[in-house]
């Protein structure tokens, strides 16, 4: 089977995985609220995100804030801040390994085994990116619906899942997906047996001196009789 079109689709979902890691490391909506007071008529949406939050009010334009200080963060918006980050990097580099490794490109000089063993490289990378995009998208998730749930924590508080979470899992999943496309890829599919014949011993392939000389001398002492 032609492996040239299932890299490709591996690439594309690095790609969208880049992409997708990208936006939602920008984005405000991992923690978002929206309530109506009961007495006036109030209406509040209330984006929290890794590096801003957002305040929208009825009639009113978005205002959005950079957060003042690093401690202004709950413990998983702050590994979240830094967990993201490196899964930037991750899966940029992934991406420009993946395409040296491709079998449309001219890289690695056309080496066969040299070009498995970077595709490999690169899917172990592009997993290891999903994973890290996944770890700070569920942490966030799971301490809203633990918030969400919990009693003691005031309405005006609490929160809900925010859009960047749901594109979070979708990136993880497309950075594990082309990774793992890129990894099976790179598996022995046929087993080359190579036969060779026993080398020659030296003394098979010298030439018979002495047989020939005793047949020649016999010959000739037969010519007397």
């Amino acid at each position: 089977m032609d492996k040239g079109p299932l890299q490709i689709v591996g690439l594309v979902l690095g790609c969208i995985g880049i992409i997708g890691t990208c936006a939602v490391t920008g984005m405000p909506q991992w923690r978002v609220t929206a309530f109506i007071d009961s007495n006036i008529v109030v209406f509040e949406n209330r984006w929290e995100g890794l590096w801003m939050n957002c305040i929208r009010q009825a009639n009113i334009r978005m205002q959005c804030k950079m957060y003042d200080s690093l401690l202004a963060l709950t413990p998983d918006l702050q590994a979240g801040r830094a967990l993201m980050c490196i899964a930037v990097v991750l899966s940029f580099l992934a991406f420009m390994t993946a395409i040296i490794g491709m079998k449309c490109t001219n890289c690695a000089e056309d080496n066969e085994k040299l070009k498995k063993i970077i595709l490999l490289v690169a899917g172990i990378v592009f997993i290891l990116s999903g994973i890290v995009v996944l770890v700070p998208v569920s942490w966030t998730a799971s301490v809203i619906i633990r918030d969400f749930y919990n009693p003691l924590v005031e309405i005006a508080q609490k929160r809900e899942l925010g859009e960047a979470l749901f594109i979070g899992w979708a990136t993880a999943f497309c950075l594990v997906a082309g990774g793992g496309i890129f990894c099976c890829m790179c598996s022995p599919t046929q087993k080359e047996y190579k036969y060779s014949l026993p080398p020659k011993s030296a003394a098979s392939n010298a030439p018979r001196v002495g047989m020939t000389r005793k047949t020649s001398s016999l010959y000739s002492k037969s010519q007397y009789v």
